[in-house]
């Protein structure tokens, strides 16, 4: 069935009663916007580097002055004028991240000078009727400012702001001035509870549309050129079945088709969104089919300790008969035989099949890698695990394993204490490994098997 909005669904960063006040960032390009936004948020989020349209979709952080907090938004450079698919959708995020924004930065550049896009860009500011502070960037020098500074008070936008983002000279003074036009009430507590979800994958197989259906709204760009996703973008996303951040990121290609530094900066992003979720969604293109792209991306995850789930998306656009998802489940089991605990779905980011399916199994996977086991119920399992299949001997020495224990969750880990770690082979192992999901559902999550002779530390 298609996938609809219920009327309680949220979305960071488009619905308007959110918790923080908004402070969006904007500019044409290669004014230092990311730069800035790093600078605000006291992280290295934003891919930063000197070629012009680096930052595409609207990516968000949270930043702090005075005891106050809000959210600050960082947006692809402003073309006004541009026909390109690419600025042209860059331009449409800026203008949702605009109509979302209690306050606007307009940042400029100080070396390259007041210039006519700075016009049109200030012109489409102005329409919105939301406070502007300007904000000249690259202020490098300490004490007055040289005399290009004052050229840009022909905006018509007030005292501009002098700023070096790299130093952080002036950040001060303009969160001083940001926070005087926003009402900063009590907000509550973070949630404890939201499920961190990277969607990863290779290039072009939907995980934009994917987070573009989930939220209703154009996120995310999308588009058919390969690499369109540069950030790591993360979205908050409330609906019956929880809350959820999801986090878009790149696509990740080998290493011999990567040759500029933008992409490796973006596979970077993409490995570190994976160290941070609670459950990775494999994005596989299933026109294309699982190549070995896939299973190396899979590995990533698997290596991380994260719960899995593997979405086989575009699947409105196969031709198929009462065979063909038997046929392809069979090529999953056989690519993914590493990861054979990673429930398989097969959905529709375009028509939103299945996707309350995948939500289900996100939340499923979550709640199974947070599960703890008491170690009386471990060792009971374990006895009866030993009777059944003898532990391996070498030499006329058997193995002898003392008791088992969980250590820790995300992954759930377990250690074996025995007399000779030499003589737990790792067939053992997965033969224990498969009684314990045997006998306590971990669907989705890898396990940690930890040996331990007796009297380590």
């Amino acid at each position: 069935m298609p996938f609809h909005l219920s009327e309680n669904y949220y979305f960071y960063g488009e619905d308007k009663d959110m918790s923080k006040p908004v402070i969006a960032i904007v500019g044409r390009p290669n004014v230092g916007k990311s730069t800035l936004f790093n600078k605000l948020i006291g992280r290295r989020m934003s891919i930063v580097d000197d070629t012009p349209g680096v930052t595409r979709d609207r990516i968000y952080g949270e930043t702090e002055w005075c005891g106050k907090s809000a959210m600050v938004v960082d947006t692809g450079g402003i073309e006004p004028n541009s026909d390109d698919v690419i600025l042209t959708q860059m331009r449409r995020q800026a203008q949702l991240a605009i109509d979302t924004a209690n306050v606007i930065i307009l940042v400029t550049d100080l070396k390259s000078g007041l210039v006519a896009t700075d016009m049109d860009v200030a012109q489409m500011l102005q329409k919105s009727g939301k406070p502007i502070v300007l904000c000249v960037n690259k202020c490098d020098t300490v004490g007055e400012p040289s005399m290009d500074f004052y050229e840009f008070y022909n905006l018509g936008l007030g005292e501009p702001v002098p700023v070096s983002a790299v130093h952080g000279h002036g950040t001060g003074n303009l969160l001083d001035i940001v926070f005087s036009y926003i009402d900063c009430e009590e907000t509550d507590e973070e949630d404890d509870d939201v499920i961190n979800v990277a969607v990863i994958g290779k290039p072009n197989t939907g995980k934009s549309s994917l987070i573009n259906k989930i939220t209703d709204s154009e996120r995310c760009i999308v588009s058919d050129i390969a690499g369109t996703t540069r950030d790591s973008i993360d979205t908050f996303v409330e609906n019956e079945f929880g809350k959820f951040n999801f986090t878009d990121t790149a696509g990740l290609r080998r290493k011999s088709k990567i040759y500029d530094d933008i992409e490796k900066y973006s596979i970077i992003r993409a490995k570190m969104a994976i160290e941070r979720s609670d459950v990775c969604v494999i994005m596989i293109d299933a026109t294309e089919g699982v190549t070995e792209q896939d299973t190396k991306i899979a590995g990533l995850a698997v290596d991380a300790g994260r719960a899995c789930v593997i979405a086989v998306n575009k699947w409105d656009a196969i031709e198929k008969n009462d065979k063909t998802m038997r046929e392809f489940q069979k090529k999953l089991d056989a690519d993914f035989a590493f990861m054979s605990y990673a429930p398989q779905i097969f959905i529709s980011a375009k028509t939103g099949q299945r996707i309350d399916k995948l939500f289900q199994s996100i939340v499923a996977c979550n709640e199974n890698a947070s599960l703890r086991i008491r170690t009386g119920m471990l060792n009971e399992l374990l006895a009866q695990a030993t009777t059944r299949v003898q532990p391996p001997s070498d030499k006329g020495k058997r193995l002898k394993i003392f008791y088992m224990t969980q250590t820790s969750v995300k992954p759930p880990a377990f250690v074996f204490f025995c007399n000779d770690a030499e003589l737990f082979h790792f067939s053992y192992q997965r033969y224990l490994e498969n009684r314990i999901r045997e006998a306590f559902c971990f669907e989705g999550t890898p396990i940690r098997i930890i040996i331990r002779e007796r009297g380590d530390k």
